[in-house]
């Protein structure tokens, strides 16, 4: 098990931005293909963004697409949600979660499947007002 940590979440009026943190100890293949997901109060979680850590490779939800960027620095073991022009609706619980993955296809596959991925954070919440 991999222990991820979330970090930079907070509350934000619509139109503002925020960046989320994943750390992890340290860089293996078993976390090489991260997503950001999100559990939005009463609701299912899902899926925002994946990346594949050894390409850079990135995948985004519809509803966050143009606004949101995932990014990594492997050197720091470390990946990226840079939220832009935040809306009420982003309004949520926000977890990384990482598996390992041989390529960018089987990364993509499943990227929005929660049961499938490994090792997650402990979530940071945020929080969007109008």
């Amino acid at each position: 098990q991999v222990h991820l940590v979330e970090s930079g979440g907070g509350s934000v009026q619509t139109g503002e931005s925020l960046r989320l943190s994943c750390a992890a100890p340290t860089y293996s293949y078993s976390i090489n293909c991260v997503s950001w997901f999100r559990q939005p109060p009463g609701k299912e979680r899902e899926g925002v963004a994946a990346i594949y850590s050894s390409t850079g490779t990135t995948y985004y939800a519809d509803s966050v697409k143009g606004r949101f960027t995932i990014s990594r620095d492997n050197g720091k073991n470390t990946v990226y949600l840079q939220m832009n022009s935040l809306k009420p609706e982003d309004t949520a619980m926000y977890y990384c979660a990482a598996r390992p993955a041989a390529t960018w296809g089987a990364c993509e596959t499943g990227w929005a499947r929660a049961p499938d991925f490994d090792h997650w954070g402990q979530g940071t919440q945020v929080t969007v007002s109008s």
